[in-house]
């Protein structure tokens, strides 16, 4: 019988996250799906039904909320994926925020708690991975980093979100460096403009997004599915000799 593949999706609750789940989902598969929960713990039902929706497609699910921005919250998710599972073999770095504050507007504090819940987080979650990947057959890291690392279209600026995804993806190229003769690979996929859902949080205003519309050459949002599908290729076998690279999925957005 061939043993499941276990893979963990940070900021699962909704978008590109519960899209990957849903994406991936079937039998032999077991996902570790977390999120925040949101403020007042009001998105969980939003992580539970993106749980069952996963379960009706034949996987085993383990549900796990907590705020990346706290320490240790990272590597306990790693640690509750071994506990549930007793393997982990695929590892998908999602949670994340953008702050649409500019240079003179954002405080300190906001720059740090990008880096904190992004970098940080990224950094935590594959430290705790790094030996469960090694014994895996089937090693994969996924970051969902963004067009905002190196560009300014239209004039929208999130600098600290910038700064921390483009951290990111630097640590990814490097981590893939150190792993590649382990066969893991790492990966970074890079959405245009993507749409949200009613219950996501929200950059832009509803004009913002219809304009990021318009000046993304295909004439459209980026959907969770569109994200999600280079996601799934990058976690499957036939992307085991690709690895270190960012796969811009933006409709052509990187081109203007």
């Amino acid at each position: 019988m061939t043993e499941q593949r276990v893979t963990l999706i940070t900021g699962a609750s909704s978008g590109i996250g519960a899209a990957t789940a849903r994406r991936i989902a079937a039998q032999g598969e077991s996902l570790v799906l977390h999120a925040r929960g949101g403020k007042e713990g009001e998105k969980i039902a939003l992580l539970e039904q993106v749980a069952q929706q996963a379960r009706e497609s034949g996987a085993d699910v383990s549900v796990l909320t907590g705020d990346l921005g706290d320490t240790d919250v990272a590597t306990g998710l790693v640690d509750e994926a071994i506990e549930q599972f007793g393997h982990l073999d695929r590892v998908v770095s999602n949670a994340g925020f953008a702050l649409h504050k500019s240079v003179g507007e954002m405080t300190r504090e906001d720059l740090d708690h990008s880096h904190t819940v992004i970098t940080g987080a990224f950094f935590e979650l594959i430290t705790a991975a790094l030996p469960h990947l090694i014994a895996s057959d089937h090693g994969r890291v996924v970051a969902i980093t963004s067009f905002v690392v190196d560009q300014v279209p239209g004039g929208r600026m999130f600098p600290a979100t910038a700064a921390a995804k483009g951290a990111m993806e630097a640590m990814a190229r490097t981590f893939a460096a150190q792993v590649a003769g382990e066969g893991i690979t790492v990966n970074c996929v890079s959405p245009g403009f993507t749409e949200k859902e009613t219950s996501g949080h929200s950059a832009l205003s509803t004009s913002a997004w219809q304009s990021a519309a318009d000046m993304t050459p295909d004439g459209r949002l980026a959907r969770p599915a569109d994200i999600a599908a280079a996601v799934a290729f990058f976690l499957s076998d036939e992307a085991a000799h690709i690895t270190g690279q960012t796969l811009r999925v933006d409709g052509g957005l990187s081109l203007i």
